[in-house]
């Protein structure tokens, strides 16, 4: 099954107000303002952010089962689902390793640390503490524990995307192996799913509230002061993204015939929606209906959007070695080019490991940094005030990767309508908002 307009569908033109992005974009503003002026008040809209994106979690497993399940259903044979499986694992482990690796030579060449001078003795590690001892959570002993879920449906309630990933694999294989007599069940999904969307539409309109909240309790308490002192690292970092995105994924982009400003174009409202909630969590049924509609297979955005949620996570790992460096240079440690080496070793396994933590990028900066001992995990305290302005581009930078890692897999399988690619990335597809009936019909 796959999402797209009827033949009746035609394009609508809706006054700007009613655009989501034209929302969340004037709420983050809103939100911006109050938490400067009124710290205090700003401080106290966190519920709104916060419940917003719980109401978003609530739909994400359902989603992410239905989309797989009838995905592979739909596919029919085992070597199908390999083949997408291995070439997206393909991808995420290169353009993974990559965004390592351009971390960690901005870092050499730019060197945000030097010149601080930070006593090592005069840190208080009590304020990463917390951190630390989830660190072991990325081995591959915490990894395989927390990807297999108790039972069947504790996968649905606990809220992990990889558990619910391994069970509607499974699931989906198994409907595949029992070919027919699967066809009522497969049906069944099918329908739900389109239940499951239109719950999604209405969600999303709650989305500036969600964002108005989260960004005002952002400034309001960290305020944009605090970033004053580590401007340089938060500078670099930005830029550093910027470089990827526009520099390898534009490349990426306009080998497979797309343009990256487009594609940042048309997935402007759930950007915008990252931005204000600081959580690439929170567009995720959002970016695999998009991916769908602008023509990628149900199939491979079922396993690719969930799976590089997990590991595709380019704006991570451009901070997890950037972040280890600046660390480093502000305590006038020298890192040889071994122990850079090495650095960027432990990273590309802590990375994968911790797929599926909470609060992955700052857990998966201690976990590397405390098997690389020249580096105290202590440091990680002179970051901590501006995490927060860096996790928004961290979920930017890894939402806008998933979608590029979807439309090139699906070129890949040969599951790629290149002329509804188009269509979308130059917004002549109808709004979502605008054709409800038409846009959930099932293709044939």
């Amino acid at each position: 099954m796959h999402f797209e307009p009827g033949p009746a569908a035609a394009p609508k033109h809706i006054p700007f107000y009613r655009h989501l992005y034209f929302q969340v974009l004037i709420a983050i503003t809103i939100g911006a303002l109050l938490g400067h002026f009124y710290p205090q008040t700003g401080e106290a809209m966190k519920p709104l952010g916060d419940a917003f994106i719980k109401l978003v979690k609530m739909i994400i497993a359902p989603v992410i089962f239905l989309t797989i399940v009838t995905g592979l259903a739909g596919m029919g044979n085992l070597k199908q689902v390999g083949s997408v499986a291995a070439k997206a694992f393909g991808y995420f482990l290169f353009f993974s390793t990559l965004a390592l690796i351009v971390g960690l030579i901005i870092a050499n060449v730019v060197q945000p640390g030097a010149g601080m001078h930070i006593d090592p003795a005069s840190l208080n590690g009590d304020a990463v503490a917390s951190y630390a001892t989830k660190a072991h959570e990325t081995s591959l002993q915490g990894f395989l524990m927390g990807i297999i879920p108790t039972t069947l449906l504790s996968a649905f309630t606990d809220g992990n995307i990889l558990q619910v990933l391994f069970v509607a694999i499974l699931f989906g294989i198994s409907c595949i192996l029992v070919g027919d007599h699967a066809a009522p069940v497969v049906n069944f999904c099918e329908k739900t799913s389109i239940i499951m969307f239109r719950l999604v539409a209405i969600l999303m309109k709650a989305a500036p509230i969600g964002a108005f909240g989260a960004f005002a309790f952002t400034i309001g308490k960290y305020g944009i002061g605090s970033i004053a002192n580590l401007a340089m690292l938060v500078g670099t970092f930005y830029l550093t993204a910027v470089i990827f995105v526009v520099g390898v994924l534009g490349i990426v982009g306009k080998l497979c015939g797309f343009s990256i400003f487009k594609l940042i174009g048309y997935l402007k409202a759930e950007l915008l929606l990252v931005l204000g909630t600081s959580s690439s969590e929170s567009a995720l049924p959002a970016l695999m209906q998009k991916m769908e509609r602008a023509g990628c297979a149900r199939p491979v955005v079922g396993l690719v959007v969930p799976t590089g949620y997990s590991f595709n996570l380019d704006g991570t790992n451009i901070y997890m070695t950037l972040a280890a460096l600046f660390i480093a240079q502000s305590m006038d440690i020298h890192i040889g080019l071994g122990d850079q080496i090495l650095l960027l070793l432990v990273a590309m396994l802590s990375s994968k490991g911790a797929a599926g933590v909470t609060g992955a990028g700052f857990i998966t900066l201690a976990a590397t940094l405390s098997v690389v001992p020249t580096v105290p995990v202590a440091g990680m305290a002179l970051i901590l005030g501006v995490d927060r302005f860096m996790s928004e581009c961290r979920s930017l930078t890894n939402f806008i990767g998933n979608a590029v890692a979807t439309i090139v897999v699906s070129k890949w399988e040969g599951k790629l309508d290149h002329e509804q690619l188009t269509k979308a990335l130059n917004g002549d597809l109808p709004p979502l908002s605008a054709e409800p009936e038409a846009q959930l019909k099932p293709a044939e």
